[in-house]
This record gives C-alpha cells, structure tokens and sequence, in this order.
C-alpha cells in the first residue's frame, strides 16, 4: 500500500493538537543534535536495518520518516516499506520545511 507522505505543516499542526505519532530521524547523530523534532527516534539510514527489531512494534502504525531535506527519508520510506511496514510517510522537505 502506498501511503501519502506528509506535510510539515500538517505535521506541525498533528504535534500541537497533542498528537504523538512515530517519527524516524534517519539523519546522522551530529545533524540530529543541531536540531530534531520533538520525540523524535534517530536511527541514521545507514543503521536502520540493523534496528528494525526495535521498530517491529510500529509495523501497522503510522510511522513518519525524515531527514534534512526529504530525499535520505524516501529511502527509508521505500526501505521500510519492503520490509512490511504498511504506514510509512515522508515528511516532504525534511527538517528543513519544518524549521522554514
């Protein structure tokens, strides 16, 4: 199933009506320290296979991925998405939408 990716606006306005998704920074520990999304996970991409256990919990949740710019998240995005996650979305733009 394909799922639509998500907007930085839309997840912003998800976080301040008090909703927790499930979001993957799949950024490296140094760009995640300068700045990240509230409760956000960091699994940079290159880890994220060895850490799929910790994330089989959220296999038929919604799971929002992002990066700096959108284009390492689509990776993950389609990474997750073979791997049977059945709600992955994209956070269009990366942390840089979300801070823009």
């Amino acid at each position: 199933m394909i799922t639509a990716d998500i907007t930085a606006e839309e997840l912003k306005e998800r976080l301040n009506k008090g909703e927790t998704p499930v979001i993957i920074d799949v950024r490296e520990d140094w760009e995640y320290q300068e700045s990240c999304i509230p409760g956000a996970k960091n699994i940079p991409l290159n880890s994220l296979p060895q850490n799929l256990d910790d994330l089989e919990e959220y296999k038929d949740q919604e799971v929002i991925v992002q990066c700096r710019s959108g284009a390492r998240s689509a990776n993950a995005k389609a990474f997750l998405e073979q791997q049977g996650f059945s709600n992955v979305r994209n956070l269009l733009g990366g942390i840089l939408a979300y801070n823009g």
